[in-house]
């Protein structure tokens, strides 16, 4: 098994946080995995990605040929990187930031949803509940524990609220 991942979006969405979430959530279930990431100069608003590979066995290249998994938190994100992803790739937009009528898409309002909760920031881990539920690349109990393990303790609460929210946004 080998599951490839691109997560893309700006900075200050947590897009970096939640590919190395990934990742630890992925080590917990026995699995092996890389993230990489890239970002803008700019502190907030450049473009950010973080792409993590899963894998049953030892993982020789560690770059996404192919992604079997895309995630767009951002217009420019969905843009630039929805070029080299494999043939019935799973595809996660932010509905309200990715306008685009491509087919074969996963509209979910993930920043509105999260603003509703009370904080727009925890849109990502929101993403990452939808992820879980919707690909099973990792299990449920080893992303909530990767998410305690690497959120702010004084925000445990709202994120963990977020990830259940993503867990039904996706259909579980």
């Amino acid at each position: 098994m080998r599951k490839e991942i691109r997560i893309a979006g700006f900075g200050g969405q947590g897009i970096v946080l939640s590919g190395f979430i990934l990742g630890q959530a992925a080590l917990l279930d026995g699995n092996v995995a890389v993230q990489s990431q890239s970002y803008g100069p700019e502190a907030r608003g450049g473009a950010a990605k973080s792409e993590v590979i899963i894998a049953d066995e030892k993982i020789d290249y560690p770059r996404i040929t192919k992604a079997d998994v895309f995630i767009a938190m951002s217009q420019e994100a969905y843009d630039k990187l929805k070029g080299d992803l494999k043939k019935g790739c799973i595809m996660i937009v932010d509905k309200d930031l990715v306008r685009t009528n491509d087919r074969g898409l996963v509209k979910i309002p993930f920043t509105a949803t999260a603003d509703r909760l009370g904080k727009k920031i925890v849109a990502n881990v929101m993403m990452l509940g939808a992820l879980t539920s919707m690909t099973e690349v990792v299990s449920k109990d080893s992303m909530l524990k990767a998410v305690k393990a690497n959120v702010p303790k004084k925000a445990l609460d709202i994120n963990l609220k977020a990830f259940e929210e993503g867990i039904k946004m996706g259909g579980r």
